[in-house]
């Protein structure tokens, strides 16, 4: 295990499609979304353990959630807990990362991650993380992970690869936003277009001069943020020069326009459970395709149900195909799965 690894993990998304499960007061990420005991968070540190000691480990959050997640990670340093004062997207997230983690290691390799998803393919996810590291040790390149698309995902945005190979760094092509039905059908005949993961691999050499080049707005405001690190000063300049990032996803401020970057792409049984049908796919199936979390849950003639009780004491349902039936303190969703991408709509506040 290197020293020099450190692992991001992003946890400071809402997971407004999974309502009323995940709500902005208790996202996805910090509940027992597939009723296994722990939190989506404590799943992917585990995730990350055979490549990385705690120590190595930083998370980068809300200030709202910074008690949530000391409480689920209690071992994770706290001068690692990084609290956004607002969300400014993913590339000034990894930037504060990025400078906190070059303060404390100039020689950093490190991995980026969100904190939603899953990997049923824990052997094969370490030994792909660990080439990527390898060759992001080695080189200035940009590592993203590809996963092997199994169907014509309408929901995923794309990495296209000038290879079709598997298992091994290779250039990217091109990443491609979420595409249409017909799109995503001509992508998975290609065999060289890959589910993006938004997991990344890169030295922090590499990924602060990447962000110099690209995103220079946000590095100067890093920079003057930095000469406030380990000072009773710093929380103040957090909360006065983090607002004044410019709001940017990773991939349009670097990914898409650095000439840098490769992909490392395999079949890891990998899921962002950004909906309820894809939560569903990893909750145990019984013989009329119901899938339940909860402590007593009733189906009665149902057939391809989504159920998912908090700590209700019994909930009977009767008579349902294809439905998502979730309830948690009081509220509740109960909506037909093909309707699943409407959910924050549907629970969205009402205008007054």
């Amino acid at each position: 295990m290197n020293t020099h690894t450190h692992i991001v993990i992003m946890a400071g998304g809402i997971g407004s499609r999974l309502w009323p499960v995940s709500t902005p007061e208790m996202p996805k990420q910090f509940i027992d979304l597939l009723g296994v005991g722990k939190s989506l968070l404590q799943l992917t540190v585990e995730r990350f353990r055979p490549v990385c000691g705690i120590s190595g480990i930083w998370v980068v959050t809300s200030d709202r959630y910074v008690g949530t997640v000391k409480r689920q990670l209690p071992d994770i340093p706290e001068d690692q807990i990084l609290a956004e004062p607002v969300p400014r997207n993913t590339a000034p997230c990894i930037a504060y990362a990025s400078w906190k983690i070059m303060r404390k290691d100039p020689d950093a390799n490190i991995v980026v991650t969100p904190s939603d998803a899953i990997v049923m393919r824990q052997e094969k996810f370490t030994e792909v993380i660990s080439k990527a590291l390898d060759f992001t040790e080695k080189t200035d390149g940009i590592v993203t992970v590809g996963i092997r698309p199994d169907r014509p995902e309408t929901g995923y945005g794309y990495i296209c690869s000038n290879s079709a190979e598997e298992d091994k760094v290779v250039k990217v092509n091109a990443f491609k936003e979420k595409p249409d039905l017909e799109t995503a059908k001509s992508y998975l005949a290609s065999g060289n277009y890959f589910w993006n993961a938004g997991i990344f691999v890169w030295s922090v050499s590499t990924i602060v001069s990447q962000l110099r080049a690209f995103a220079p707005q946000i590095t100067g405001i890093m920079d003057r943020l930095a000469e406030s690190f380990g000072t009773v000063e710093e929380q103040k300049r957090l909360e006065e020069l983090f607002p004044q990032c410019e709001k940017i996803s990773i991939d349009y401020a670097v990914m898409e326009k650095s000439s840098s970057i490769y992909v490392i792409a395999a079949d890891l049984a990998w899921s962002d459970l950004g909906s309820w049908s894809s939560a569903g796919q990893h909750i145990e199936q019984s013989d009329n395709g119901n899938r339940t979390v909860g402590p007593d849950v009733r189906l009665v003639d149902c057939e391809g149900c989504i159920v998912h009780t908090d700590d209700t004491k019994m909930v009977v349902v009767k008579g349902l195909k294809n439905y998502i039936v979730a309830e948690k303190n009081g509220n509740m969703l109960i909506c037909p799965i093909e309707d699943e991408q409407k959910v924050k709509d549907y629970s969205a506040p009402k205008e007054q």
